[in-house]
Formats: structure tokens, sequence, C-alpha cells
């Protein structure tokens, strides 16, 4: 079997190794000069170039470096024909999940305000509420928001969710579709963004969504830079609606060294460095992949491309 490996990023040797590891006799190819098409009988990527994955003629599934797809979907040219499949490993949820709670509890216990205190050696406690009396809303209830939900949660946080679609969480209030983002977003002072980004999520951050948050609320993307209207956030800071922002993703990356967000002081950045994909544990999914589909195994994870996630 030959895979058509494609990181973009500096670990492809470590990639290599452990694929290798795994799968002895894995006929592993990279990019640029991987051979014959006609070989290639499956792909792990990461933004591939456009065109490439349709003119594999034997292609028989794709696994996404990421938990993500978007990186995929914006191929025009994407095989309709071939399953794609989502990257839901355990190292990669737990990442998200610990960024989530540190940025929360950053918001939660001023962290902001402190260092901004230090730098002009002034001393003033700002005392914050109760975890249980601090309401964290996280929109996306998928793998990495249930895990996340969980984990503040178990911290005490009042947390709640919102999907499209209804999702039960055991000890978390969840909300669905348009009818109830209102009122999920009136009772959210923490919002914390991890859906997929679909074309009805692009943009979703934006100055009508903000406004409904409560005065002073804050707002954490770990998502896509895609869900954000920057320059709506921008505002809604300035004008004192919101407090803060923590941002790990942009719709352009690497952030221009010109954005305002860089000096902003209501705004921390972070290099989309929110999770990463680790091989040590992400390699015995992709085998388990193919040997499931090898043997007429149903796959797991597969994307919808309806919904796009």
């Amino acid at each position: 079997m030959a895979l058509l490996f494609i990181s973009g990023n500096d670990r492809v040797e470590e990639w290599q190794n452990y694929l290798k590891d795994e799968m002895p006799d894995l006929d592993l190819r990279m990019l640029p000069d991987f051979g014959n098409k006609e070989d290639i009988e499956y792909a792990l990527v990461w933004q591939p170039p456009a065109g490439l994955l349709k003119s594999l003629p034997n292609l028989k599934v794709i696994f996404s470096l990421g938990a993500g797809i978007d990186h995929l979907t914006s191929d025009p040219e994407l095989p309709e024909d071939v399953p794609i499949v989502r990257m839901v490993d355990p190292s990669l949820t737990s990442g998200m999940t610990e960024y989530v709670v540190m940025s929360v509890l950053n918001h939660h216990k001023n962290m902001r305000l402190y260092r901004e205190q230090q730098s002009r050696k002034e001393w003033t406690p700002h005392i914050p509420p109760v975890t249980w009396d601090r309401r964290v809303g996280i929109m996306g209830m998928g793998v990495l928001g249930s895990d996340a939900a969980g984990k503040l949660s178990s911290l005490g946080f009042d947390v709640a969710g919102w999907s499209r679609t209804h999702r039960e969480r055991p000890g978390i209030k969840t909300y669905a579709g348009t009818d109830q983002l209102d009122d999920f977003l009136s009772e959210t002072e923490i919002l914390v963004c991890l859906l997929p980004l679909t074309d009805e999520t692009t943009d979703i951050l934006n100055k009508d969504l903000f406004i409904k948050l409560p005065e002073g609320a804050s707002v954490i993307n770990a998502a896509r830079g895609g869900h954000l209207v920057e320059e709506d956030l921008l505002i809604a800071l300035d004008s004192g609606h919101l407090s803060e922002a923590t941002l790990d993703v942009f719709k352009s990356e690497p952030l221009d060294k010109d954005h305002p967000f860089w000096l902003h002081p209501k705004v921390n950045i972070t290099p989309h460095a929110a999770s990463f994909t680790h091989p040590s544990s992400s390699v015995r999914l992709i085998a388990e992949g193919m040997r499931r589909f090898e043997s007429g195994e149903e796959l797991l994870n597969v994307v919808d491309m309806k919904r796009g996630y």
C-alpha cells in the first residue's frame, strides 16, 4: 500500500519515523517526487496543492492531519467519491482542552489586567466571581468542544454549549440552532469558539453576535480565523462592550506584522498553537483506518460533506 504524506511543517522526519515504525511495510511517498500516481491508494495530508488529490486515480481514502477539513474543502477539485477521515486523536483533543481551560482561567482571573499592572508596578487586586457564578459558553459541541466543556465543568464553571443540531451532554446545558442562539449568548460571559468552519459558520463571530453577549464579556477563538470578522471584534473591544479576546487563529496566517491585533491592549495572541497532532498517537489511527478499509469494515470519523464536518 502506498501512502502519500503531505504535512507542510518541519516535523516531516518525525512523522516518517512513526509511520514506518507503525507500518513497516508501508510504501511512504512524499512531495515533490512521489513516483507513479497510480500507486497512491491513501493520502495523509495538510493543505495539499489544489487538484493534486483528484489526479490520483486509485486513491481510496483521504486522512486529514488536523481536526478541521477546510484545508481540503477549499480545493475546488477535491474528489467527491473518496471518503475523508477527520483526525480525532486523544493528543489533539487534550491539547485543545488545555488551551481552552488555560484561556478561560486567564480571563476569569483577570490575568491580562495583572500583566498591565505589572508593567506599571501597580498593586491592585481584582476579585473574580466564584467559578459556579462564571458562565462559560462553548460554540461547537463535537469532540473538542465536549471535552473542553466537561473539564471546565469539573472546575466548577457554569458551562453551556451551542451547536447547529441538538447534542445531549451530561452536566452541560445545551442549545441548538439559530432559534436558541440568542438565549445561549445572553447567558455567556466567556465565549469559546470551537466550531467547524462551514458556509453557515463563516463570519459567525461578528457585531450582531457580540452585541448579544453581556457587557464586559470576552471571546476566545481557537477554531478557525474564518469564523471571526476582525474589524467587528476591534470595534466591540474599543467600545468596551467586550473586555478581552484570546485569538489563536486568523483569516491570514502568519498574522501581518502591521495588524492592529498585535499591539491591542485587550487582545491575547498565540500563533495557531492551541493544539497539535502528535504522530506518536495519531499514526495508530491512520494504520487502523487503512486496515479497516482493506478488510471492508466501516471507517470511523468520516466527514459528512453535506454538513462540512
